[in-house]
């Protein structure tokens, strides 16, 4: 390593040349304690072979340049003499400290990164590690990666992303979900103002002059309005909190900063997970009455259901609605399920495969979990409907001829290709509506599925596994409303069982108690003090 050196200086000018005197100002000899000192030292070439040094001056003392001097000479001498990268790479991170006019590195730090091979620049930003952190998250299914993508580019990065990864705190954090509470209410306001405009423009007629005077005042009313958006609900910010916390923790273990995981000691407002709740006639009522639904997820009856099934029995995707319905499975299992996957022997259905919808793009993918590879027993209709289909299917083969694709799908379009698997939730909702039916989503009816077997009696461990569901307990969650259900209808039929004429506790005459009969007591009456007197009489 080349040595350094420190040099003394001044402001001072030469009236006649005007120019600073520098480091032969005559005062410097005179006096100690004019000008200042500064701290040079040579660096390694950069990779163009140019001189470069660091240059850092404005000492008071000898003794501070020293020091200044005396640091960047320790990082120098981090890497071993013959290692010439090493040295290049000490020898950037002090020529960008002078240039940015930043202290010294630390030295522990510095020594640390440089031996474990990590970066040397310690001004990694939160948005430039959630770059590195994403890229390097391979194995993610498609929709795993999409919603870690879009938590980073929609709150992550606007509001973390300008901090320093290791300067990052937990009261940055609190502060973003703060900030995410308060557009939330924004958002509701706006999206409640431009509801009213809305109805109050459905509500005008055409006829008459000053409703079609007011119709395009209405309009642009709803034009200079924001559209409507959905808020970041409280379900919703666990997700981002823990996209947050599984990057951090990837940057701890390759101790790219400090071993604390802010994110892992945020704490949030407790989220609701919406229960399964069924359509009741009450329910009905008060969804025809107000427009809205008394859950975000919702069931039909056993009735309900059959008259579904029986609308649209003719349909071309009734056996897909039926697998739904009965056996539960998801959108995508049902699109993307093959004949090689059918067992018409064994009457089974293996569920290996499904169609992921990205953006409006549809790829094939495996189950959402590694417990939705299974494997699901059929009925003998639904068997027997699967082989009947498969014979429609030919038929259109046929009539297509050339123009079919062979895609080895069960349930397709006309001319074999794929589903796409939005269009058959537009589809399943059209049919609902021109039912009669209450609404429920397309993934409601895998919940219909689940509230037909627990309401047959089926095992709640055997209705996990048909679901796909990796633990009992993930069940009992989504649908311990229809247990509680299921559970006051049994012990209404427990009673049931026992015919007895049933006599009030106590009859009300005239406003006063009837006292209830005499019953004979478990145990014998005490006896007063009077009776044992007249005993020892």
């Amino acid at each position: 390593m080349k040595n350094g050196n420190l040099i003394r200086r001044c402001r001072c000018t030469d009236p006649k040349t005007k120019k600073e005197y520098g480091a032969s100002c005559p005062k410097l000899k005179s006096s100690r304690r004019h000008g200042t000192w500064t701290a040079v030292q040579e660096l390694e070439p950069n990779q163009n072979g140019d001189r470069r040094r660091f240059r850092r001056g404005g000492f008071e003392t000898s003794t501070k340049a020293q020091e200044e001097l005396d640091k960047v000479r320790a990082l120098m001498a981090i890497p071993e003499e013959d290692d010439a990268w090493g040295k290049t790479q000490i020898s950037d991170l002090l020529e960008n400290c002078v240039k940015d006019k930043d202290p010294v590195p630390d030295y522990d730090e510095t020594r640390r990164r440089f031996k474990t091979g990590q970066s040397l620049n310690s001004k990694v930003t939160v948005a430039e590690w959630l770059d590195t952190w994403l890229a390097g998250r391979k194995r993610l299914r498609r929709g795993g990666a999409a919603r870690y993508e879009c938590d980073i580019r929609v709150h992550l990065k606007p509001h973390l992303g300008h901090l320093r990864l290791d300067k990052l705190r937990v009261h940055h954090i609190d502060s973003m979900f703060d900030a995410i509470n308060e557009r939330n209410i924004e958002i509701q306001e706006q999206n409640a103002q431009r509801r009213v405009v809305r109805n109050d423009l459905k509500a005008t007629p055409n006829k008459g002059a000053e409703n079609r005077a007011r119709r395009p005042w209405l309009r642009a009313q709803l034009d200079a309005m924001p559209a409507f958006r959905r808020i970041t609900g409280l379900n919703t910010q666990p997700h981002i909190r823990d996209t947050l916390r599984a990057a951090l923790n990837v940057a701890i273990a390759q101790q790219v900063m400090p071993a604390f995981n802010p994110a892992a000691h945020v704490e949030l407002l407790p989220g609701t997970k919406p229960k399964a709740l069924v359509w009741s006639d009450e329910r009905i009522a008060r969804w025809q009455e107000t427009g809205e639904k008394p859950s975000p997820v919702m069931v039909w009856t056993p009735d309900q259901t059959a008259t579904f099934l029986d609308f649209v029995e003719q349909d071309r995707l009734y056996v897909l609605w039926r697998l739904i319905a009965f056996r539960g499975t998801r959108r995508g299992e049902g699109c993307g399920v093959r004949w090689e996957d059918h067992s018409a022997k064994a009457r089974s259905l293996a569920i290996a495969t499904q169609l992921v919808q990205d953006g409006w793009e549809v790829h094939e993918g495996a189950p959402k979990t590694d417990s939705g590879i299974r494997l699901i027993a059929l009925d003998e209709e639904t068997n027997q409907d699967l082989l009947a289909h498969k014979a429609r299917q030919q038929r259109e083969r046929e009539a297509w001829g050339e123009g079919w694709q062979d895609t080895g799908r069960i349930f397709t379009q006309e001319d074999g290709s794929l589903l796409h698997p939005g269009k058959v939730s537009d589809l399943f909702e059209r049919l609902v509506e021109a039912a009669g039916l209450p609404p429920i989503r397309l993934h409601d009816l895998r919940h219909v599925a689940a509230t037909l077997m627990l309401a047959a009696g089926v095992d709640i461990k055997v209705v996990s596994e048909t679901l796909g569901h990796s633990d009992t307990r993930i069940t009992r969650d989504i649908y311990q409303s229809v247990l509680d259900d299921l559970a006051r209808d049994a012990a209404e039929k427990v009673v049931q069982l026992v015919p007895h004429a049933r006599r009030p506790l106590a009859a009300v005459k005239d406003g006063e108690p009837t006292p209830s009969p005499r019953r004979p007591r478990m145990t014998p009456p005490r006896k007063s003090n009077e009776a044992k007197e007249e005993r020892s009489a």
